[in-house]
């Protein structure tokens, strides 16, 4: 099938409130993932595994760090006629404003995806975990004569109101939508699979549009959000039809959802494959030397090239890259990203000057149920603890969200501190 002809868009703008204090000096799509990737690398390889190779990447908040790793990770040789292009918000003769949304966004850009003359166009999230293979996708949108396709995936009851849920014909074309429908009256009429423990169809935020069906709708419609606006907009007025999908789906929305889907690749089964020799999910190559496990006991790890860990106790974890977990530390159910860099003898002097820890884990120190961004330094004998069915707080070098302890980019925990 010709794909040549087959825009992907990425969108990768958006605040990330939710994902707060991992948001706060880095877009979503950039907040790192699996010890070594970071979330836009998920869709961007499936667009490539796909055969997808023409991808814009569209752009607004605390951005610097997401054109970075794009631009160091993702070159196609020129005669490929490949690319991944970032576009971020920018002020124009015509208009200053930001995007408003990710109709939005679509809609500020669409002279520059007209420029490349496709067929369709393929609309994404940035911060989502999930392996698709778009080509099918696309297949089936091309043979239902589709103008748009939006990939589906069921839900239950109790997650609907998570959704936008949608309601098909037997052909398989929407004839309802509503977003986040709160309430069994809300959900009334919208069961898809009769006799199912998953009877709704959520909407994954993953479409096709027919381009000029695109341009037709931005330019009717309105408002500024594709889930509130475009969608159901267009459901009235063109033919949109339901890609099923059946597989692993995760929205990295929440400091919760985050944590889990991350401590969910240390099982043994875990729900998403990143060893699958087929459909790898690319990322940046930084020429690390291997990591280096002395004397350590080690369950259901997950560790990046680059660490050294010493003497310690690590359970269901997930270590990042450059990760440096000191003597006598145990960590249990946490995800630690590592560092950006490596400490030399002299950075060390002047810590040790300054009374201030070393970049990684201290000597004896205990941690369960923490998130430690990258670069944090947490003193000898620090304690961090669960805060399980505790309120959400944020105190001057920690976060507390959903119970989870979160040491934010660059923090310094002095040693003794107990969290």
């Amino acid at each position: 099938m010709q794909l040549q002809n087959v825009l992907a868009v990425v969108l990768g703008g958006g605040r990330g409130a939710r994902l707060y204090p991992l948001t706060k000096l880095r877009a979503k799509p950039a907040v790192p993932l699996a010890s070594k990737y970071r979330l836009i690398d998920i869709p961007i390889s499936n667009c490539i595994n796909s055969g997808v190779t023409r991808i814009f990447v569209l752009t607004q908040f605390l951005s610097a760090s997401l054109h970075r790793h794009v631009y160091r990770t993702y070159k196609f040789d020129v005669f490929s006629g490949g690319f991944v292009e970032i576009l971020p918000a920018e002020q124009t003769l015509t208009r200053a404003d930001w995007y408003q949304g990710t109709a939005d966004a679509v809609r500020q850009q669409l002279q520059r995806f007209l420029s490349r003359g496709p067929e369709d166009v393929l609309i994404l999230s940035g911060d989502h975990l999930y392996r698709m293979d778009y080509s099918q996708f696309i297949r089936f949108h091309r043979e239902s004569r589709a103008d748009v396709t939006i990939a589906v995936l069921p839900v239950s009851a109790a997650d609907a109101p998570r959704f936008g849920i949608l309601h098909t014909n037997d052909e398989g074309r929407i004839v309802a939508f509503r977003e986040k429908p709160q309430g069994a009256e809300a959900l009334e009429g919208l069961e898809s699979r009769h006799g199912d423990e998953r009877p709704y169809l959520a909407s994954m935020g993953v479409y096709v549009f027919r381009m000029d069906v695109l341009v037709r709708l931005l330019e009717e419609i309105s408002g500024d959000d594709f889930g509130l606006h475009v969608i159901p907009a267009a459901i009235e007025s063109v033919r949109v039809y339901a890609f099923p999908f059946d597989g692993y789906w995760e929205d990295i929305g929440t400091i919760s959802a985050f944590y889990e889907a991350n401590l969910a690749l240390t099982r043994q089964d875990p729900p998403f494959d990143f060893y699958d020799p087929h459909r790898p999910i690319y990322t940046r190559s930084r020429f690390l030397p291997p990591s280096r496990i002395d004397g350590c006991r080690l369950e259901r790890v997950v560790v990046a090239e680059g660490c050294w860990l010493y003497d310690a106790e690590i359970e269901e974890c997930i270590i990042g890259l450059r990760s440096v977990v000191r003597p006598g530390a145990r960590l249990r159910q946490v995800v630690m990203m590592g560092a950006d860099f490596y400490e030399d003898d002299d950075e060390k002097a002047e810590n040790r000057r300054l009374g201030r820890p070393h970049v990684g884990i201290g000597q004896g120190a205990h941690i369960e149920r923490a998130i430690i961004d990258k670069n944090a330094c947490l003193g000898q004998g620090v304690v961090i603890r669960s805060h399980e069915g505790e309120p959400d707080r944020e105190e001057e070098h920690y976060v507390i969200r959903d119970g989870i302890v979160v040491i934010p980019k660059n923090a310094v925990i002095p040693e003794g501190t107990t969290i």
